[in-house]
């Protein structure tokens, strides 16, 4: 059994909790009483959670909307906060080609519209989005104000295929606060890791999450250039929480700056999480 002790509090941005308990890319069950259970054993005291991906070819008409309710419902009474899952029908990808398809691309039944985006962000369900573009589409520019209207965070998948730069471009405009899962370079591009470190001199509504960034050094930089806007984030249960708390607890910052990783910064950008 992997239990850790520590005097931290420890809240968590990124976990994916897939709605029948069966995560869908490996085949295993990871049901919530089991992730709750791993949670405890980190001593992590509530996580946000979203669905995993629906595969193209098994997804619905209604695209996310199911498997994002039966997420909502099994964080009743569970230390889970709730992110809605978006796709979209733009490709995200800066080529000449692509922009052309973008220009005319239409929203297909099962992609996110403003006001499923209304819906989720104005209700009393959700407290934030996710978006994995490479995955699911980007949403179209409608979509994305609608999400700057709503305010709430956006926790962002990137790396092959969609980096750190390709996110500024397309979304930071929109100014909605923004989390960057795994530090935009997963899995384990140092390169991205440094590409998106370097943005947030440039942006103040951008945050990243430690969720499988592995390396020490992007870390520690990270911890110590901008202590406020690193939020840790497990990426269960592909990694066992308390692994990913012994990662962070053993890197060489300041404890004020491990303190402000691990709660006082994800509590600020989703309030959820606070005590």
């Amino acid at each position: 059994m992997l239990e850790l002790e520590h005097d931290f509090r420890v809240v968590d941005v990124g976990a994916t909790l897939d709605p029948d308990g069966v995560d869908r890319r490996r085949g295993r069950e990871v049901a919530p009483e089991r992730l709750e259970r791993e949670f405890l054993q980190a001593g992590i005291v509530r996580a946000v959670v979203a669905p995993g991906p629906i595969p193209a070819a098994g997804r619905p008409e209604e695209g996310y909307l199911a498997a994002n309710n039966a997420v909502a419902r099994r964080c009743v009474e569970r230390p889970f906060v709730p992110f809605a899952r978006l796709a979209g029908p733009r490709v995200p990808d800066s080529g000449a080609t692509s922009r052309l398809r973008n220009l005319t691309a239409r929203r297909l039944p099962h992609h996110a519209d403003p006001e499923d985006v209304e819906s989720y962000g104005y209700g009393d369900r959700f407290e934030g989005f996710v978006l994995d573009p490479v995955v699911d589409g980007l949403p179209d520019e409608e979509v994305l104000r609608t999400l700057a209207d709503v305010g709430l965070p956006v926790r962002v998948h990137a790396g092959s295929g969609f980096g750190p730069h390709a996110v500024a471009d397309a979304l930071l405009e929109f100014e909605f606060p923004t989390v960057l899962a795994s530090f935009g370079g997963y899995p384990l591009d140092r390169d991205r890791m440094g590409a998106a470190i370097d943005l947030l001199d440039r942006y103040d509504h951008l945050h990243l999450d430690t969720a499988a960034v592995r390396f020490r050094e992007p870390l520690e930089r990270a911890l110590k250039e901008h202590p406020d806007r690193v939020l840790f984030g497990s990426g269960a249960p592909d990694v066992h929480p308390s692994v990913a708390v012994m990662e962070l607890l053993t890197c060489s910052v300041p404890e004020d700056a491990m303190r402000k990783a691990f709660d006082a910064n994800p509590s600020r950008v989703v309030p959820a999480l606070a005590p």
